[in-house]
């Protein structure tokens, strides 16, 4: 009898034939993890309907090309930290497939990849200049000449600024996960304002903010986080539907992109440090991007273990804006997690459908 099949053996006589099956599976899937077929990341069908240097514009389509029910249609700002598709991650786990599904015609903003020329690319540039051209292009594409604007954790943070500036075509607005406000105690709001870090060195020297100095930077508000997925994996390593969501995130995880300099300088200077936003006092193209003068319907969704954006820090959105349509939705889960896992699908996304639907 050989070594392995004599530990099955004493598997089978402690455990009972199913988990012995589910250990054989676990190890199976270990041993076999990096030929492991990757999951499909992006399946979502789309088309691009606008491109401007590094960024464009992708318009999501229904697999029979149906034409979308809704009237109005829903523009989706994802972080310039990560890449888009944390919005369409994987098949079942996917915000846009899903969106899709229910009749909305969703557009997202792909970022790209900034090069060494675009270290001079200026906030305004981003967040007037890209959003505001994008929000036209989608709009065009329904029939009340407005669009459900929604962004996504700095994503947030532009939509809001940009809806408190250039309102017209807001329909509404959805800050998921977005700090508005930047005085709070959360570690990385404590490290961009220490005197050890000084931004203008950084940006002067390297142009581009690298992604390899940023990432370490979130891995360090959780320095457990890396052991803990470890365990989570050889735990669940038996469940395919866990290893191909895990894998899907992680490839997410590690595809990071380096800021522009010039808007990183900003964004740092005047939201983190200075509070601009909170305070009125931040300007988007010289006009002042007062938060109290948004009156279109809002949604703050806040997640209660989010550590990259404490949930007060995106709640107080609801405090400062003049809309009486208002709605804070405060959710159990961290930054990723609550938007993108199985649990999203039956208590985020149901939700977000309905807002965009009562104001369609």
């Amino acid at each position: 009898m050989t070594a392995v099949a004599s530990v099955l053996d004493k598997l089978r006589t402690a455990l009972g034939p199913q988990d012995v099956q589910r250990e054989a599976k676990r190890w199976k899937n270990l041993v076999g993890l990096a030929r492991r077929k990757k999951p499909a990341i992006a399946s979502t069908p789309h088309v691009v309907v606008h491109r401007e240097n590094k960024w464009s514009l992708l318009r999501y389509e229904r697999a029979d090309k149906s034409p979308a029910t809704a009237k109005t249609p829903v523009l989706l700002v994802p972080s310039l930290i990560n890449r888009h598709y944390v919005l369409d991650l994987a098949p079942q786990q996917s915000m846009v497939e899903d969106m899709v599904r229910r009749g909305h015609d969703v557009f997202v903003i792909d970022w790209g990849t900034p090069g060494p020329e675009d270290r001079f690319l200026s906030f305004d540039d981003v967040c007037d200049r890209a959003i505001g051209r994008a929000m036209r292009v989608a709009s065009s594409f329904g029939s009340t000449d407005k669009c459900h604007l929604l962004g996504y954790c700095m994503g947030g943070t532009l939509a809001v600024i940009y809806a408190s500036v250039r309102p017209e075509r807001v329909a509404s607005l959805t800050a998921l996960a977005a700090p508005v406000r930047f005085d709070d105690d959360g570690l990385l709001a404590r490290w961009v304002r220490s005197p050890g870090f000084d931004v203008n060195v950084m940006v002067d020297a390297m142009g581009l903010v690298p992604w390899q100095l940023m990432q370490p930077a979130f891995h360090m508000l959780r320095p457990t986080l890396n052991l803990w997925k470890a365990v989570q994996l050889v735990d669940k390593a038996w469940d395919d539907e866990f290893l191909d969501s895990f894998l899907a995130v992680e490839t997410w995880g590690n595809d990071n992109v380096s800021l522009p300099g010039e808007f990183y300088r900003r964004y740092i200077d005047e939201l983190y440090r200075c509070d601009a936003l909170a305070k009125g006092e931040f300007l988007l193209s010289g006009r002042p991007a007062k938060m109290s003068a948004i009156d279109r319907p809002v949604m703050a969704i806040t997640f209660e273990h989010d550590n990259i954006v404490p949930w007060r820090s995106a709640a107080a959105l609801l405090d400062e804006v003049k809309s009486a349509d208002k709605v804070h939705l405060h959710q159990p889960g961290g930054h990723v997690g609550a938007v993108v896992s199985k649990k999203a699908s039956q208590r985020l996304w149901p939700k977000l459908s309905a807002f965009w639907t009562a104001h369609d």
